[in-house]
């Protein structure tokens, strides 16, 4: 199994679900963050002022697929999410060694 981390713009986040269910995932976990990368955020004029936001609002999903199903998923986001300006964010895969349903106790894949 892998554990897939993806950042995105959340503007994009909807298109992505999407397109993330007509690949076969049947569930992820979202969250709102901040960050910065290379961009190392922006500059941006409140009532005449400017004035830095070095954190960038995000999206992060993370979404834990059978190994054979990973390449296609990160595929899946990279094209779904992929605006072509700076700041589309980053894709990690780790490995993951164990997964457990609470409620039925399914193990692994059977636990997805």
């Amino acid at each position: 199994m892998k554990l897939i981390i993806a950042t995105i713009k959340p503007f994009k986040l909807e298109e992505v679900r999407e397109a993330l269910t007509e690949a076969g995932v049947r569930g992820m976990m979202v969250t709102e963050i901040k960050g910065f990368g290379s961009q190392s955020g922006h500059t941006e004029i409140y009532r005449g002022a400017e004035y830095a936001v070095n954190f960038v609002p995000k999206i992060k999903l993370e979404i834990v697929v059978p190994a054979t199903m990973a390449d296609q998923i990160v595929e899946t986001i990279t094209k779904t999410a992929k605006t072509g300006k700076i700041g589309d964010g980053k894709i990690f895969v780790l490995d993951v060694e164990q997964a457990m349903r609470v409620r039925t106790g399914e193990t692994n894949e059977d636990a997805l």
